[in-house]
C-alpha cells in the first residue's frame, strides 16, 4: 500500500496519530477538536509552563475550558509535550506557530523555520503536513516543500503538504474551530484530498482551493479588507468630528440599507495578531514583484495613528477642565485588544499607555481579564482593583476596550471626564462623556494648541 492510501485509511478509521505544534489561541482549540473527534493527538509547545498546565488539566486559553482539557486527558489520547521526538510517530502534523513582524516590519518566519528543521531531523515515515500560521503567499512551498525535497522526499508521494489558514476569533461564542468553514489548499491533488479528509473529519465545512498560494492569499485578503475598511471609518470619524457630525449616528443610519453597505466602527487603533500584521505580509511580498499597494500603506498609516488622535482629543478635553496631561491621573478602561477576552497582542491600549506616560501623565489601567502586562521598559504593570470610589480620584478615563462586564452607568455617574473610543457609553447622556468621531461638547477650533 502506498503512503497516500495508507494515510487515507488511517484518517478514515481515525487511527492516524496527529500532532499540533504551537498550543496557543489557534493550536490548543484545534488539538481539542481532534481529540474530541477520536484521534490520538500529541500537542507540542516549547513553553514548559504551558505544558505543565495542560498536563494538570488547566487551560490558559479563554475559549478552552479546564473541563475540556481534563476530558481530553481522560480519553488517554491527548499528550502535551515539549519533545519533538514524537514527530517520529506522527501521521499528520498541523503547524500553528507565531508569525510576527520584525522591527523593520518584515515577516519573521523564524518559528516556521525552526519547526521545519525539527521535521527534517525526526520525520521517518512521511506525513501530511498542514501549515496554519498566517504568512505571505509562497511560504508553504519555499520553507517546507523545497526544504524537504532537498532531502529526497517527493511531495504528493513521500509526504503531503497543505496550507489551511487559521480563522480563530477569540471570544466569539458563535463560531469555533468546529463550525468555522476551513479553507484548504495543497501542493498536489492528493495533498488536497488528504487535507480535506483529515480536517473534514472534525470541521463542519471544508472549502478546497487549487493551491497553497491561493489559501495563503485568502487569509491575507480577509484581514487586509478589514484593515482598509477600519482605516476608512477611522478617517471618517476624524472628518465628522471636524464637521460637527456624529459618526456613530451616521453609521447607524447607513446600516439600515439592506444591501451594498457593511458597517465598520472607529476605535483607538487596531489590535490582535491578524489585522495589524497580515496586510504588511502582503505588502512585503508584493514589493518583490515591484507592486506597491497604496491602499495597504495608507490604511496602516491611518490605523497606527489612531492612538495619537486619542491622545490629542484627551488633551483638548483636559484643557476644557483647565488641566494639562502632564501630572494628570489617567485611567485606561480595558487593555485587551477586543471585548471580553484577555488577549493583549498588538493592543492599542499598550501604545496609549506608553504615549500618556511620554506626555507626563500618571497612568493606570483596569481590565478584569488582562490582569498584567510588561511595558516597553520590561516592568510588569498590573490592573488596579475595581473600586468606584478610587476611580473618582482620576482626572480622566479613556475607554479603550468595551468589555460587557463594565457597569457603564455607574462609571459615568462618577462625574470624571470620559473619552469613549468605542461608543460604549451610548445612551448615557451626561456632560462628562466625550466620544471620538463626535464634536459635541467640544469647542470648535480650526487648530487646537494642546497643553501637553
Amino acid at each position: 500500500m502506498d503512503r497516500f492510501s495508507a494515510l487515507q485509511h488511517l484518517i478514515e478509521t481515525k487511527t492516524a496519530k496527529l500532532g499540533v505544534i504551537g498550543l496557543g489561541y489557534v493550536g490548543l482549540p484545534l488539538a481539542m477538536e481532534m481529540v474530541k473527534s477520536g484521534y490520538t493527538v500529541f500537542g507540542i509547545d516549547l513553553d514548559l509552563e504551558k505544558i505543565k498546565q495542560l498536563q494538570e488539566g488547566t487551560s490558559y486559553v479563554k475559549d478552552v475550558s479546564d473541563s475540556v482539557v481534563k476530558e481530553s486527558l481522560e480519553t488517554g489520547r491527548f499528550f502535551p509535550t515539549t519533545d519533538y521526538r514524537v514527530l517520529k510517530e506522527l501521521d499528520a502534523l498541523s503547524i500553528c506557530v507565531p508569525t510576527p513582524l520584525s522591527k523593520n516590519q518584515d515577516p519573521d518566519t523564524s518559528y516556521i523555520i525552526q519547526v521545519v528543521d525539527q521535521i527534517k531531523h525526526y520525520m521517518e515515515n512521511g506525513m501530511l503536513i498542514t501549515l496554519e500560521s498566517t504568512t505571505y503567499p509562497g511560504t508553504t512551498e519555499e520553507l517546507i516543500q523545497w526544504e524537504l525535497e532537498k532531502l529526497g522526499y517527493r511531495v504528493g508521494v513521500d509526504f503531503f503538504l497543505c496550507f489551511s489558514p487559521e480563522r480563530v476569533d477569540p471570544g466569539n461564542s458563535n463560531f469555533s474551530t468546529h463550525n468555522t468553514p476551513k479553507v484548504i489548499g495543497g501542493t498536489t491533488k492528493k495533498c488536497i484530498e488528504l487535507g480535506k479528509a483529515l480536517y473534514g473529519s472534525f470541521v463542519e465545512s471544508i472549502v478546497t482551493v487549487s493551491s497553497t498560494k491561493v489559501a495563503e492569499m485568502s487569509k491575507l485578503l480577509e484581514n487586509t479588507f478589514r484593515s482598509v475598511n477600519i482605516a476608512f471609518i477611522n478617517e471618517m470619524a476624524m472628518m465628522c468630528e471636524k464637521m460637527g457630525i456624529d459618526i456613530w449616528e451616521v453609521i447607524e443610519a447607513s446600516s439600515t440599507k439592506p444591501f451594498g453597505f457593511m458597517p465598520f466602527y472607529p476605535g483607538p487603533g487596531i489590535g490582535g495578531h491578524c489585522i495589524p500584521l497580515d496586510p504588511m505580509y502582503l505588502s512585503w511580498k508584493a514589493k518583490g514583484f515591484r507592486f506597491y499597494s497604496k491602499f495597504i500603506d495608507l490604511a496602516q498609516a491611518v490605523n497606527s495613528n489612531m492612538p495619537d488622535y486619542v491622545i490629542s482629543k484627551t488633551a483638548t478635553i483636559m484643557n476644557m477642565y483647565a488641566k494639562s496631561l502632564r501630572n494628570s491621573r489617567v485611567l485606561l478602561l480595558g487593555m485587551a485588544y477586543k471585548p471580553d477576552i484577555d488577549d493583549l497582542r498588538e493592543s492599542p491600549g499598550l501604545q496609549l499607555y506608553e504615549l500618556f506616560r511620554e506626555h507626563g501623565a500618571i497612568v493606570h489601567y483596569y481590565d478584569p481579564y488582562a490582569k498584567s502586562f510588561r511595558d516597553k521598559r520590561g516592568n510588569e504593570v498590573h490592573s488596579i482593583t475595581y473600586d468606584l470610589n478610587s476611580m473618582r480620584q482620576y482626572d480622566c478615563m479613556v475607554l479603550v476596550t468595551n468589555h460587557r462586564v463594565f457597569d457603564y452607568q455607574k462609571i459615568a455617574d462618577l462625574g470624571v471626564a470620559i473619552i469613549d473610543t468605542r461608543n460604549a457609553f451610548a445612551g448615557i447622556d451626561l456632560p462628562n462623556i466625550y466620544r471620538i468621531g463626535s464634536s459635541a461638547k467640544l469647542p470648535q477650533m480650526a487648530e487646537t494648541s494642546l497643553a501637553i
